[in-house]
């Protein structure tokens, strides 16, 4: 099994799902939206040490602590290159569309195309383009398990009425990309509580044929 720690936050107005997921002391924080020191104080509780910083899309509530988890752990931050622009820009990323004020990052360590293979300390990633919400929305599959972002929810699916986000696309991604994976995978969303694929193949309509 990949992973050996696993836990949820649900962080900031928007209750943006936040994972720290590690394997032999060694982890990673998927989407720190909000709340860093709430972040922190998990991970030292877990005796993690942080290897990378990942961000599913660029979106504000799913950056806005990139900064104090970056400074702090040390770790490089990760987004697909298309959501890259995203990070420094709060028109970009629509914290002023949303009324948040300058919700800013600092520029990613490492920039995402999708198909890579991460390796964190045997903690193994595998990088899912996903487009749809955002141009650079990924999905991450560690194992069974598949931390889905704004691409796909217990249910629903991300919103694509947004600037840069497209419906095609993301009809796309879920019938080309997330429906090409295994029922059994655990699902783990960007908002909102966690499901199994099969379960949404079956109860999601927006996964209907």
């Amino acid at each position: 099994m990949e992973i050996t720690v696993m836990a949820v936050m649900a962080v900031g107005a928007n209750g943006a799902n936040c994972y720290i997921v590690g394997r032999d002391q060694q982890g990673i924080v998927i989407d720190p939206g909000s709340e860093g020191e709430r972040i922190l104080k998990l991970v030292d509780e877990r005796g993690l040490q942080i290897k990378a910083i990942i961000n599913t899309h660029g979106h504000f509530d799913h950056i806005g602590a990139n900064d104090i988890l970056r400074a702090t752990t040390g770790a490089p931050l990760y987004i697909h290159e298309q959501d890259a622009p995203m990070l420094t820009d709060a028109n970009k990323n629509l914290a002023t569309w949303a009324g948040m004020g300058e919700v800013i990052s600092p520029p990613a360590d490492n920039l995402l195309h999708g198909g890579e293979v991460l390796d964190f300390g045997g903690l193994k990633l595998q990088i899912l383009h996903t487009p749809g919400h955002t141009p650079g929305c990924i999905c991450i599959q560690i194992g069974d398990t598949l931390f889905t972002g704004d691409t796909l929810f217990a249910g629903s699916v991300g919103r694509v009425d947004l600037p840069g986000s497209s419906q095609s696309a993301l009809a796309n991604s879920l019938h080309n990309v997330i429906l090409a994976l295994p029922s059994h995978m655990a699902i783990y969303p960007g908002h909102g509580p966690s499901s199994t694929l099969r379960h949404e193949r079956e109860q999601n309509p927006f996964l209907q044929a």
